[in-house]
């Protein structure tokens, strides 16, 4: 049976994981689009930042975040005096270094479909006199529904497996910034190997079953499609 301390971290990972993906998918979609549609010459500078957490160590980025967040620096200064509390070894913290971190599985699959969106769907959606958050929830949005779909489900995901970074910026606090990944960790340096079978078996269980949630709408979209 689970106890209270693994309840615990369940909720609080589902409640990082359901903040991150709700922030993501409200920054990602314009992100995604500039990147799709601008020339500018800053954009392969923005695009290495953005997917820079797919290729560096998240022990590297946890620790630039952990500097970046403490009172000596401006964030965390700023952040100290706006709350009274510091942002290392928070929940806040954790949030915002679970966004930066999961970012790319948000921007990229949207800035795919955005760039193989035919634009003369927008083209005729404008004669029509559709305006552009118009044309965004009459035409983009349901056209791409299933990267949205995607790009939300891999950032939910992905933050639930989350441990370099969850570790460097929050430590080990539990009810606080004690997480699955962490408390799993935990049990097995605890030699609690039951324990640690349980909460790797949730975790298995739940990716397992968001792929196979995902794959099966894309199949049956796709079916669709071609039955139509």
């Amino acid at each position: 049976m689970l106890n209270a301390g693994d309840y615990q971290a369940i909720w609080l990972t589902l409640k990082l994981a359901g903040l991150t993906t709700l922030f993501l998918m409200l920054l990602a979609p314009p992100l995604a689009w500039w990147l799709s549609r601008s020339q500018a010459k800053v954009r392969p500078f923005i695009e290495a930042m953005v997917a820079l957490p797919l290729v560096l160590p998240p022990t590297v980025l946890g620790f630039y975040l952990l500097i970046a967040f403490s009172p000596d620096h401006f964030l965390g200064q700023w952040w100290l005096e706006l709350n009274g509390s510091a942002l290392a070894f928070s929940f806040e913290g954790l949030v915002i270094a679970s966004i930066i971190y999961s970012l790319p599985f948000a921007v990229q699959p949207l800035q795919s479909a955005f760039l193989h969106l035919d634009k003369s769907y927008l083209e005729v959606s404008a004669t029509l006199g559709y305006g552009r958050f118009e044309r965004l929830y009459r035409i983009i949005f349901p056209m791409l529904l299933p990267s949205f779909i995607i790009a939300a489900a891999l950032s939910f995901a992905h933050t639930i497996g989350e441990f370099g970074v969850v570790l460097m910026i929050g430590g080990n606090i539990p009810g606080e910034t004690q997480v699955l990944s962490i408390l799993l960790f935990d049990h097995v340096e605890s030699l609690q190997y039951m324990q640690a079978h349980k909460l790797s078996f949730i975790l298995l269980a739940f990716s397992m079953s968001v792929l196979v949630i995902i794959y099966g709408f894309l199949q049956k979209r796709q079916q669709r499609v071609l039955n139509a």
